[in-house]
């Protein structure tokens, strides 16, 4: 099948839907076959984008659609798992927004589906088809920093709250996704400590622990409770460091020749100027979008497919225990 080929459509038109209504629309043009939403006055915001858009309230008009190969679900998590095993025993190749499902039994479920019939199933961690986080793992591939040692993550802000979820679940899928993208590896150890200030038994803020073979170690800080926005992550290695700061105004992501070495038997710290690295301009919602179309259409497995999802959910199952033994 050529991509040219592909008709689309996306389950879901809320604050992070329409985000993906715009990029399909720009991307696919007439392919984008058909916007569905159970609330009807979201058609209004589907028009806005392009009067031309067909709108329905109707799943089951999705899913007897024959020339719809490929949907986006986007919406609220909790329902992802039956939208989108609904679509896969309808024959449609699905990409899920993150988090997947809510369990990994039921992400484990997706991939049995999906393999069964034969369909592509993908998670939208955005952040992996970041450009720089794609150079930012290049130049960890080249060893500029040397031997991978330690990476943490800031994720801050004084965001909305949400009643349904806590912060581990609304912001580290984001940043766990990362560190499993950099690692290639499983944590051999979790642990996470947060704290609820705000609603009764919903953490506001999470610190999460996570040990990588070869001592590799690595936190993520998450916390909605901050008087500014943050996102930092931080990447060091035994021959220097790396630094995505995306809420910078530019320089986002730099390589720094910092660090300790050993000079006659003694640690000595050596410190260069850094060095500012140069990423293409692309939107991650738009890569990520086009790489989904690109796997429905050549059958190549996606970066981020069920069993990545799978993975995170695991770490992030793992997480909330600790969280509870606390």
């Amino acid at each position: 099948m050529r991509e040219s080929d592909i008709r689309v459509a996306i389950i879901g038109c809320g604050r992070w839907g329409m985000n993906h209504v715009r990029t399909a629309w720009r991307i696919m043009g007439g392919q984008l076959q058909l916007v569905c939403d159970t609330d009807a006055s979201r058609q209004a915001h589907v028009r806005q984008v392009d009067p031309s858009i067909p709108f329905t309230t109707s799943v089951e008009k999705l899913f007897s659609d024959a020339t719809i190969q490929a949907i986006t679900v986007a919406t609220p998590a909790e329902t992802h798992y039956d939208v989108a095993r609904a679509c896969l025993e309808h024959d449609k190749h699905v990409l899920v927004e993150k988090p997947m499902t809510l369990t990994s039994r039921e992400t484990s479920e997706l991939i049995t589906v999906a393999a069964t019939r034969k369909k592509t199933l993908m998670v939208g961690h955005v952040l992996l088809y970041h450009p720089a986080i794609v150079a930012l793992k290049e130049n960890l591939l080249q060893r500029r920093i040397g031997k991978l040692q330690y990476i943490y993550s800031n994720r801050l802000n004084l965001g909305s709250i949400r009643t349904e979820e806590n912060i581990l679940w609304s912001f580290a899928p984001h940043d766990i996704s990362v560190l499993q993208y950099l690692t290639d590896a499983t944590p051999e150890e979790i642990d996470a400590k947060g704290a609820a200030f705000l609603q009764s038994s919903i953490e506001d803020t999470t610190l999460t622990y996570l040990r990588y073979p070869g001592n590799v170690h690595a936190h993520i800080f998450v916390s909605w409770l901050h008087p500014f926005k943050e996102q930092r992550l931080v990447v060091i290695g035994d021959k220097g460091m790396m630094v995505f700061e995306d809420s910078a105004p530019n320089e986002k992501l730099r390589l720094y020749r910092k660090g300790f070495k050993h000079i006659n038997g003694k640690l000595e710290k050596f410190e260069n100027q850094y060095e500012a690295i140069p990423y293409e301009n692309r939107e991650p919602l738009e890569a990520e979008l086009r790489h989904f179309y690109h796997c429905v259409s050549s059958g190549a497995t996606p970066l981020t497919d069920g069993h990545h999802a799978l993975a995170v959910l695991k770490i992030l199952e793992r997480a909330q225990e600790r969280l509870q033994d606390k």
